[in-house]
């Protein structure tokens, strides 16, 4: 056996050498810290706005039945009650909506940071916190909010970063 296969073997089987983060795990993590900036701005956004929104829905649902309003418009704004609904259960439910938005981009968070150390934990953690605004709507406002064009970008987003994520389980080791 020569110097160098012995020196291969052993350093193949250094127990104290980290392994490396991949580079696509490291990227989607970076833009996981990204997203969670992004939820934690917008669930403080609909936490500050709901009353506001409320305030305003006769004013919006005038324009939604407006005449003026182009008729693909008209499209993509839904059901004017669905609308009034949305509004309203939104003012309700305004402070547990903002908990579960804090919550979840916590856990995404969090997740991330255990993913980028290698913990396996961390995908489940992410899973979580990816989901949960999902089901916090339906719970807190009814099947209607998962209507429009902003819930179907989300939703694909979502489902793409949990494809990517998936992909990368293998690498992580821990």
């Amino acid at each position: 056996m020569s110097y160098e296969t012995t020196t291969q073997n052993t350093s193949e089987l250094n127990e104290f050498e980290k392994p490396k983060l991949s580079t696509t795990l490291n990227v989607l993590t970076i833009l996981t810290f990204i997203g969670c900036a992004l939820q934690l701005v917008g669930a403080i956004w609909q936490f500050m706005t709901a009353q506001k929104n409320y305030d305003e829905k006769d004013t919006m649902l005038a324009k939604m039945t407006s005449e003026d309003m182009p008729a693909f418009a008209k499209s993509m704004m839904g059901d004017p009650k669905e609308y009034e609904m949305m509004v309203t259960k939104s003012l309700e439910n305004k402070i547990p909506i903002f908990i579960i938005g804090l919550l979840s981009a916590g856990l995404c968070f969090y997740g991330a940071m255990q993913m980028r150390k290698l913990y396996k934990q961390g995908y489940l953690i992410y899973v979580i916190g990816e989901l949960l605004p999902f089901v916090s709507l339906l719970f807190f406002l009814g099947a209607f909010a998962m209507k429009g064009m902003g819930f179907y970008i989300a939703s694909a987003i979502t489902l793409l970063f949990l494809i990517l994520y998936t992909s990368q389980r293998k690498k992580l080791i821990y």
